[in-house]
Parts: C-alpha cells; structure tokens; sequence
C-alpha cells in the first residue's frame, strides 16, 4: 500500500495517495452505504502497476467520516466532490466510480474538469432499478427499509468475493435510511424520461470535451443499454470481467487498476 495522508477537504473525510507528477490523478468514489475502505485492494494493486499514482480517496457525503448533506441529489454532491478536487490541487482527473459512485463520476465529469471516467458496474439508466425502488419505496420510508438493501445485496454476488473483501462489503457498511432515501429521491421523485435526458446531456458533455470513458462490469451489460452507451458516447469502452459480481474492483482488482492506470 502507498503512504497514505488522511485529511479533510471540503467537509469530506479524505486519504490521499502519491505525488503530483505529469500523470492525472486519480480519484475514486466509493457506492452507496460504503466509504473509502472499500478501495483498499485496489489501491495495492495500482500501487503495483502504476507506482506513486496521486489518488484521492473520498467518503461520500454522509459516509464514513463526512458529514451529511441537507440532500443528495448528483449535481450538489458533485459540486462538493469538485471543491474537494480542487481543494487537493488535483486538475483533471481520472473520475473512478463504483455503482453510484459510477454516475457521481459521470456527473463530475459532464460537469468539471476531468481526463476520464471508469465506472465500475453502474449502468447510467434508471430503467429496472428505478421500478423496483418504486415498488419498495413504503417499505423504504418505513421500520423496514433494511429489508429492501438486503433484498438488493444478496443479487451483487458478494459469493464471488475473496474472504477478505465479502468481510469488508459485509461489515465497512451503513446502509441508513436518510443515505438510501437521500441518494435515491432523484430516481424516486424524477421521471424516467428526465432522467434519460440528464445522462445523455452528460454524455454529450464528455463527447464534447474529449473525456474518455470506460464501463467495467461484472457480466455482460444487456444489448440495449450497451447500444444505448455506444450510441450516445460512441469512444466509450466497455469491458466485462466475468465472475466478479458487482464488485469486479475487489475480485479483480489487478486488472480494474490496469484499466485505471492507463486511463
């Protein structure tokens, strides 16, 4: 593992990795109910690969040890990312995601200065996921509302993962209510068309400012939202890492932190 050097930055409990050199950062941003542990066998690996890479490693806002937020919707929580970003001396970075912390790069990076995005296993539209938390949302607002994550983490294919890391999914974890409701109001309260057209307004973005992207996932994305991805950013790049469930960063991580590196 690289020296790390634990801080603050823009209200966001932070680990930074490396030093500043030609090279674009690297920042990565964790999922929902996780914080930035999670990337611990990532980190070791890329440190192997790409040697004294600068990594930024954040906690969401309302994760691990940053504070919460008022709401959590893309654009605010982006904005902070950015002044975080900022804050570190970083530039344009490489904009690394894990499931929502797969749309908040993409978010980002339509938005502020970036090299390129991988988004690690978060397809960009609403579609299935968006009726199921429909369908769930009065057990969501309710006592109950762990059922719905549990419902959730038992299709991730956490059975595929190393000891090690099905320990760190299934401990490094705090799937409250306000971080569920507050990071999903988009999806609960926003139509899908809407939604739709956000991504694509992103997607033009990054196709504008010539930033790369880079989809990883665990299985074979379905032949419509690939269509979709290739259609609307037409440079994407999309590799599937068979066998890794939804955490292909923690089965994998070898060959995550070589798509990272060469980013």
């Amino acid at each position: 593992m690289p020296d790390t050097h634990r801080t603050t930055l823009a209200g966001l409990a932070a680990d930074l990795h490396g030093t500043s050199d030609a090279r674009p950062a690297v920042v990565l941003l964790h999922g929902l109910s996780y914080d930035r542990r999670q990337w611990g066998p990532l980190l070791a690996e890329l440190e192997t690969v790409d040697p004294g890479r600068r990594v930024l490693a954040l906690d969401l806002p309302g994760h691990g040890g940053s504070a919460p937020r008022p709401t959590y919707h893309a654009a605010e929580v982006a904005e902070q990312l950015h002044e975080a970003v900022t804050q570190a001396g970083l530039g344009a970075p490489v904009v690394v995601g894990h499931s929502l912390g797969g749309v908040l790069a993409t978010v980002y990076a339509a938005a502020y200065p970036a090299t390129a995005v991988v988004n690690i296993d978060q397809p960009l539209l609403a579609g299935p996921f968006r009726d199921l938390l429909l369908q769930a949302e009065p057990t969501l607002r309710g006592p109950a509302f762990g059922e719905v994550w549990d419902r959730l983490l038992q299709g991730m294919g956490t059975d595929l993962l190393p000891p090690d890391a099905r320990t760190l999914v299934e401990t490094a974890t705090t799937p409250r209510q306000d971080l569920l409701l507050g990071y999903w109001d988009e999806l609960l309260t926003t139509p899908a068309d809407e939604l739709t057209r956000q991504r694509v307004r992103d997607m033009e973005s990054l196709r504008a400012r010539g930033v790369a992207y880079h989809h990883v996932s665990g299985m074979e994305p379905a032949a419509s939202y690939r269509d979709w991805l290739l259609t609307v950013l037409p440079g994407a790049e999309v590799t599937v890492l068979t066998d890794s469930g939804h955490f292909p960063h923690l089965v994998r991580a070898r060959e995550v932190a070589g798509i990272v590196a060469a980013a």
